[in-house]
């Protein structure tokens, strides 16, 4: 059996209202979260726990309130707080908005021909998007901004990107 794969997609970020419904705020950009059926969070052990989703009720682009099952008042749900949320990678396919910087995960990153790695990683900053990558074993991070950023192939899941001079002898020396 094929290991499960998921992605961090935002985190719990509160309680709404007295039926225990959780704040879930995102990076997937505007979506409408249609027959979303589960979403996880991970224990202390760092295993990833099912939340059954009774119903989803989009409040803007990154934030959305979720009815779980056996969650029905605010204190059953208060402990979800703060935690990060994952979806499974079929889901995040899914959910995940064309346009959402997070969509990006998975994308192969080429400074011009030469092939940098694979983005693992995406953090989204007022003025750029940080891609998390590793180069020759070293973790690298990339800014994705009108500057660097050159071409987005969706089609053949590439990058190109025109790298400050220097950039990369920073991580790798």
């Amino acid at each position: 059996m094929k290991q499960e794969e998921y992605i961090s997609i935002g985190k719990i970020a509160g309680v709404y209202g007295l039926r225990g419904e959780i704040v879930l705020q995102h990076a997937l950009g505007d979506t409408t979260f249609e027959a979303l059926r589960k979403i996880f969070t991970r224990d202390t052990a760092g295993n990833f726990f099912p939340w059954f989703v009774e119903s989803v009720r989009v409040k803007n682009e990154t934030e959305a309130y979720l009815k779980l099952e056996e969650v029905n008042t605010p204190e059953q749900a208060r402990p979800m707080v703060r935690k990060e949320a994952w979806f499974s990678a079929e889901d995040f396919k899914r959910y995940a908005s064309k346009t959402a910087p997070i969509s990006l995960l998975g994308y192969t990153v080429k400074d011009g021909k030469q092939v940098l790695g694979v983005i693992q990683e995406v953090i989204e900053q007022p003025h750029q998007v940080l891609c998390r990558l590793t180069v020759r074993g070293r973790e690298v991070w990339i800014p994705l901004h009108e500057e660097s950023l050159k071409k987005v192939d969706h089609r053949y899941k590439n990058i190109t990107v025109q790298l400050p001079d220097g950039l990369l002898d920073i991580y790798l020396g």
